[in-house]
């Protein structure tokens, strides 16, 4: 699959390896140079992906021959699985994070999506999103060496970056580096731009209040976990989104529909522009679980699952065939 992976500069030692329309495992990362000192902001999701983009950094900046440490702003593979490519490098996360990257190691994710066809709808769907388009031959569980929770404060020569942990909310440990100096800020999945975001932990509110704290620092470049390099703008939509959609699931909730059925019944028209709009299923699911104090909680299985119909075209998450005649 030909997609589009390149260093963007960002001026002043900054950087971002950007990869394609940002969908489904095309993720983006960072990098921080200064006085001699780096730190790489995420690996991607395979070792050929995270070769390539080391190896474009170091292009861009000779001093990325030898990064120094290396932040992960969340557990999900697509910013993790590479690396243990970055040798020698301290690795940092949030506790959070690096509980869930325990959780499902490079290892166990490369043979789940080697054995989709045996795992239903699930698996068709990830196997056709994400599985059929990536070499998972090659990735093995580094975990983080340094955890921290809250704050913390990297220096990386002259430059301070500050480490927020803002989630829960995209996954259990979301963690944002924001440059004051620089006003940039490298979000990690805590943005997407031209996708829709996914709620796998929550809760949702506490996600609308990263976005607000995010917006008040007024950062003039923001690099997303997804997508072009963009501004505060992004922000403003990712906002846009989450509120509307914890505001429209509420309303069905009380109404007493099911999660299933409240997925199919809220419009999508106002965010038609955005990619990856099945995305909708997961992110009801997890505000119906909220909502019901925990009482409605489906597994995610069936939210993938059903997350795959909606991507098919299914009319409702209960019609009996397929429309566009993939293997169930």
């Amino acid at each position: 699959m030909d997609v589009k992976r390149a260093v963007e500069p960002l001026g002043e030692g900054l950087f971002a390896w950007v990869q394609g329309d940002g969908s489904w495992g095309w993720s983006n990362a960072g990098l921080v140079v200064s006085e001699g000192e780096t730190l790489l902001i995420d690996t991607l999701f395979t070792a050929g992906l995270t070769r390539d983009m080391l190896e474009g950094f170091r292009r861009a900046a000779p001093q990325a021959a030898r990064i120094d440490t290396l932040l992960n702003t969340h557990a999900n593979g697509d910013h993790t699985f590479g690396n243990h490519l970055v040798e020698g490098a301290r690795i940092v996360a949030s506790a959070a994070a690096a509980r869930e990257m325990a959780e499902r190691t490079p290892e166990q994710a490369a043979a789940s999506f080697a054995d989709w066809r045996n795992q239903g709808e699930m698996g068709a769907f990830l196997h056709e999103v994400m599985g059929s388009k990536f070499d998972f031959s090659d990735v093995r569980y580094a975990p983080p060496t340094e955890t921290f929770s809250g704050r913390r404060d990297l220096q990386v020569g002259a430059l301070r970056v500050e480490l927020h942990e803002l989630g829960p909310a995209h996954t259990a440990g979301d963690v944002v580096a924001w440059i004051p100096e620089r006003r940039v800020a490298f979000t990690g999945d805590l943005v997407f731009n031209g996708g829709a975001p996914i709620l796998w932990a929550g809760p949702v509110g506490n996600w609308i209040r990263a976005c607000e704290l995010m917006l008040s620092w007024e950062a003039e470049i923001i690099v997303p976990g997804h997508g072009p390099v963009g501004d505060r703008a992004m922000l403003r939509e990712m906002l846009a989104y989450l509120t509307y959609v914890r505001d429209e699931t509420a309303a069905r909730h009380r109404a007493g529909l099911s999660w299933q059925e409240a997925a199919w019944d809220i419009s999508m028209d106002g965010f038609c522009h955005l990619g990856d709009r099945e995305r909708i299923v997961c992110n009801v699911a997890q505000i119906y679980r909220e909502l019901s104090g925990g009482a409605i909680a489906p597994d995610r299985a069936e939210i993938v699952a059903l997350m795959g119909r909606w991507h098919w075209g299914w009319e409702s998450p209960t019609q009996k065939t397929c429309p566009c005649g993939h293997p169930h």
